[in-house]
């Protein structure tokens, strides 16, 4: 062997050694909250353990779009929850079909005090007008930076691929200006929402925004992403990727921290498939959808990312079909509003235009469990098993977000992280049966009771052994 030779076999063999010391590196949790929609903490999955979609609940109508500056191409809506009973709903209003960013179009907006019962400022909801094309697709946020201008407590970001993404703030959410006259962000096609929010986990601004990308000769609406520190000065974006997942026309990517783990950004996306026609158009006539938008379909698909340029798309499968009725497989309806945003003491809300390009219009909501967007699952028949990744912990008590049925349970091991030993007194023997349904309830195990404080900080793996149960998140607490 030449010394070139045994130079590279040696980096090679350190460079594969270095990879495996990272991947096998804990992962430090702290205390923060993992909800299961990805397999970020999941090493192994057995006895018929996997992650499963949540499917959520159906609560009905809270906003029609039915004032003569609305109408049936109201969209790319938002909602805000400000304080426990404050939320902000805005909208872009227009009446016909025609180009985007054009005078028809206004940025409407209504209130709640509980994010079910909507209303509007009177005389007219309208907050920004006459600005053709910024309000095409007003897409605001709360500021979660540390320090941050009371002024501009609310920012926004608006445009299209003519003008460019234009920076707007505002202290109360309702009165806008904008924050300089050039456009921050000039490189996309812009042609749907685009999404800025201050990332804690990141420590900047980050932006998911419209763009083109063209595959084996055919176009599809992507997502890329590009950063800021200052909300006005911003990186030249980079496209995102999606795994595994074949490429699919995502309208709106609708991406945001999920307030209860803001480390991970969730994403309710509009999955369009451009040419799939579902209505005769006999039907079309019968809902009365505009002649230009019954032609095509779509619904909504959930994804998640942790920054970077990655999104995690382990369900292919819809997030919400459109459902029962035609009207409901129109061109560009089933688009998600942007958040999800909690409306009870163990539920969560996502809110959904319907009914697009027809007079009905309106804008539904749907709950889940808090941090139940999906969940580790186990069959009835017993035997499944999660083995988590080896990971560090603070705090003194494993909390755990589950639900089982009555003869179902929940249980677990802490191991040591190098060898797989089950760790004296919390062994799968000692573990206690959880179970029942609740969103915060501590492991224990005989002889410890709930207590973990010697364990903080030691590299381990926690072992579940679950049946005809649903473990949808943890976090280690006081």
């Amino acid at each position: 062997m030449t010394r070139r030779e045994w130079i590279a076999l040696s980096s090679g063999a350190a460079a594969l050694a270095a990879q495996t010391a990272a991947a096998a590196a804990p992962i430090d949790l702290g205390s923060r909250r993992e909800i299961f929609v990805d397999h970020f903490l999941i090493d192994r999955l057995t006895g018929g353990a996997a992650l499963q979609l949540a499917q959520s609940v159906d609560q009905g109508t809270v906003h029609k779009f039915d004032q003569p500056w609305e109408g049936r191409f109201s969209g790319y809506a938002t909602i805000l929850r400000e304080a426990p009973q404050r939320f902000h709903l805005y909208y872009r209003g227009v009446p016909t079909a025609g180009s985007d960013g054009r005078s028809a179009e206004v940025t409407c907006y209504a209130s709640s005090t509980d994010g079910v019962h909507f209303t509007r400022p009177q005389p007219r909801n309208v907050i920004l007008e006459n600005t053709p094309p910024l309000q095409h697709n007003f897409s605001p946020f709360l500021d979660a930076r540390p320090g941050v201008a009371e002024a501009e407590r609310f920012k926004a970001l608006a445009g299209t691929r003519k003008s460019g993404l234009v920076a707007f703030g505002s202290a109360d959410g309702v009165k806008w200006r904008s924050m300089q006259e050039a456009p921050v962000l000039t490189e996309g096609a812009f042609d749907s929402q685009n999404l800025a929010f201050w990332s804690a986990s990141e420590g900047r601004y980050v932006c998911y925004y419209r763009t083109f990308k063209k595959i084996n000769g055919t176009g599809y609406r992507w997502v890329s992403r590009a950063t800021s520190d200052d909300f006005l000065h911003w990186s030249k974006g980079e496209e995102m990727t999606f795994g595994d997942a074949p490429p699919e026309h995502l309208y709106t990517n609708q991406t945001s921290p999920y307030y209860r783990a803001p480390h991970i950004y969730m994403a309710v996306c509009a999955r369009f498939l451009p040419g799939r026609q579902v209505l005769t158009e006999e039907e079309a006539r019968a809902v009365n959808v505009d002649p230009g938008y019954f032609k095509d379909c779509s619904d909504a698909v959930l994804m998640s990312t942790r920054g970077g340029l990655k999104y995690d798309r382990p369900f292919l499968e819809a997030f919400l079909r459109p459902g029962l009725g035609v009207e409901n497989w129109v061109s560009r309806s089933n688009y998600p509003a942007l958040n999800i945003v909690e409306t009870g003491p163990s539920e969560m809300s996502f809110y959904v235009v319907r009914n697009y390009g027809q007079p009905s219009i309106y804008l539904r909501r749907y709950t889940l469990r808090l941090d139940g967007f999906a969940s580790v699952h186990a069959p009835y028949r017993g035997g499944a098993e999660m083995v988590t990744k080896p990971l560090r912990f603070s705090g003194a008590r494993l909390l755990l977000n589950f639900a089982t049925s009555a003869p179902g349970s929940v249980r677990v091991e802490i191991q040591d992280a190098a060898t797989g030993a089950p760790i004296e007194g919390y062994a799968m023997a000692d573990a206690r049966e959880l179970i029942g349904d609740q969103i915060e309830r501590p492991a224990t195990w005989s002889g410890k009771g709930a207590d973990l404080s010697a364990l903080a900080g030691r590299a381990v793996r926690l072992r579940f052994a679950m049946q005809d149960a649903d473990l949808y998140a943890l976090r280690f607490g006081a």
